[in-house]
């Protein structure tokens, strides 16, 4: 059975065919419109090209950046803009005639990991995205876990737990709160730390190769970094009792993040032990499509 995934990024659409050994048969992508009708013909002509190229018609996965409400049915939280409120899936199913299955981005993340990546073989499975923002998402026995408010997994816009008086009350969040997650863990948390630290500005992969060169502040900003990351991912741990937990987006390349976060959440988690494993992601950057397709795998 093929089944085709897409994945509804900020800056692009990616759309790849996987046969049912979980291999890539088909993989295309195309710059993100800005507009709802021109983004829904986006994705309409992405699986139409595919299907032609494959010779047949496939189960369609979609990944948003946001979440279908359970209230309404439509697209909420997504930071690109243009689709909350809108009717994504119903759009969608009628320009395909089929049935289509949607889950946020977070969450294709996570089972694509879950499924055939670093995780596989393990549940719970917490998927992690530290990129622009931060994400989440829940894999319970291979399957997402959807709760009635649609948001299982959005750590990023809780407090940082455990403040010290220097961090509060926090930067300002766009979700309108102070001290959000997302707010110190993101790249652009993580580069405001370093500026307010040093009076530099520069980009997330900067700091780390100076970190890496030996700069005494880059070191510092990261060990800072690291701290919050342990006390966060604690308080997961102690709510879901997670075997794994991958890290995805573009400050999991950060090699030293694996060894030394697991050192430091020990003393917030509430166990005499802590075995729970941190990982890096199999699939990379195309784990949110590849779950996107797996989505149809969790019957």
């Amino acid at each position: 059975m093929i089944r085709i995934g897409v994945d509804v990024g900020g800056t692009k659409i990616e759309a790849v065919a996987l046969d049912a050994g979980g291999s890539i048969v088909e993989r295309e992508r195309v710059p993100t419109p800005r507009d709802y009708e021109e983004t829904l013909a986006a994705i309409t002509d992405l699986v139409r090209r595919l299907e032609n190229r494959i010779g047949s018609e496939a189960h369609v996965g979609i990944a948003t950046p946001g979440a279908i409400s359970p209230a309404t049915g439509r697209i909420k939280n997504a930071n690109s803009v243009c689709l909350n409120g809108m009717p994504l899936a119903e759009d969608l199913e009628a320009r395909l005639g089929r049935k289509l299955r949607i889950a946020n981005d977070a969450d294709c993340f996570a089972l694509s990991e879950a499924v055939d990546g670093a995780a596989r073989g393990t549940s719970p499975v917490f998927g992690v995205i530290l990129g622009t923002g931060v994400g989440g998402g829940v894999i319970i026995d291979g399957r997402p876990l959807r709760g009635p408010n649609a948001i299982a997994g959005e750590w990023g816009h809780n407090p940082l737990p455990w403040p010290a008086l220097s961090e509060l009350p926090g930067p300002r969040c766009y979700c309108g709160k102070h001290g959000c997650v997302e707010t110190f863990l993101s790249g652009p948390g993580l580069a405001a730390d370093h500026r307010a630290a040093t009076g530099q500005i520069t980009e997330p992969r900067r700091i780390v190769a100076a970190a890496d060169d030996g700069d005494p502040a880059a070191r510092a900003t990261l060990d800072r970094y690291e701290e919050r990351l342990a006390r966060a991912l604690a308080v997961v741990i102690n709510i879901l009792d997670p075997r794994t937990i991958v890290l995805g987006g573009g400050l999991s390349g950060i090699r030293r993040l694996y060894e030394r976060v697991p050192r430091l959440w020990g003393k917030h988690v509430f166990s005499d032990q802590v075995d729970t494993r941190l990982v890096p992601p199999v699939h990379g950057d195309a784990s949110g499509v590849r779950g996107a397709a797996w989505l149809w795998n969790t019957d």
